[in-house]
């Protein structure tokens, strides 16, 4: 089985839901995945999320936006990124998803090329921020081929209909966004209770949520609902925070992540 997969049903079998970290590769330093994952999966993660740094992270909020700039600037690569996956896939059991941009698959030969590539590097999963559904044919066949999953994005403003056709396009899981605009955090956390309940009245897929999550409580009123809860800006900014003031990141992200666990109480869809 997946390890995605894997995740999301081991979760549901313990009546909680699955915590997703989301980091950038190159960030804070240019070897850190190799340090961070085994971390981030000790804390409590069921999957991660690896971005690949890229020039224009339109959906991305600032402080994801800045971490990407700054890892390219230090002269990250995708091969850079399987590199430090491929060193450490062997110690962990969670699953990796790599967040990427098109314009990064183009760049390195298209669809078939970079997920045959990732895969054999130890990722599980995809997901492809700025591709539209109607032209997702391609990926999501690669990812079929390659034993991947593909998670598609289900914004806010999508009808109930296309919410639930993109679901159902999905495999691993299906991202929900609860809200618009450009990741980063927030203060509160959009009832998303009748949104994930008229997805999966239509759908098996797993629903993950994310867009502003940054504490456990958050974590914890997700959870009620969806399957799982993705946490981005607010680890990215802890730990370029703690290697700019000389603490040890890969300690203060294992210490954050085990917080936001303590939010993994049982859901109410059970």
């Amino acid at each position: 089985m997946n390890r995605i997969n894997k995740a999301f049903a081991e979760s549901k079998d313990r009546g909680q839901g699955a915590l997703l970290p989301f980091v950038c590769g190159g960030s804070p330093e240019l070897d850190s995945l190799t340090k961070l994952l085994p971390a981030l999966e000790s804390a409590g993660a069921s999957v991660v999320e690896i971005g690949f740094p890229y020039s224009d992270p339109i959906a991305d909020g600032p402080t994801i936006a800045a971490a990407m700039h700054v890892a390219l600037e230090q002269g990250i690569t995708p091969t850079m990124i399987f590199d430090q996956v491929r060193a450490v896939r062997d110690e962990l059991e969670m699953g990796l998803v790599a967040m990427v941009s098109v314009s990064i698959v183009t760049a390195m030969g298209g669809p078939e090329s970079f997920v045959s590539r990732a895969v054999e590097a130890g990722f599980d999963g995809f997901i492809f921020p700025d591709l539209s559904f109607e032209a997702s044919g391609a990926y999501r066949e690669a990812c079929k081929k390659h034993g991947a999953t593909m998670t598609m994005l289900i914004s806010p403003t999508s009808p109930t209909e296309r919410a639930i056709e993109i679901a159902n396009a999905s495999t691993g899981f299906a991202y929900l966004l609860a809200r618009s605009g450009v990741t980063g955090e927030r203060n509160d956390i959009p009832d998303i209770g009748d949104r994930v309940r008229a997805i999966r009245s239509k759908s098996k897929t797993p629903i993950a949520c994310g867009f502003g999550i940054s504490n456990a409580d958050q974590v914890s009123a997700v959870v009620k609902h969806a399957d799982g809860a993705i946490v981005g800006s607010a680890l990215v900014r802890s730990l370029i925070e703690a290697q700019q003031s000389g603490r040890d990141y890969v300690q203060e992200a294992e210490h954050f992540v085990h917080e936001l666990a303590m939010g993994l109480i049982s859901m109410d869809h059970l």
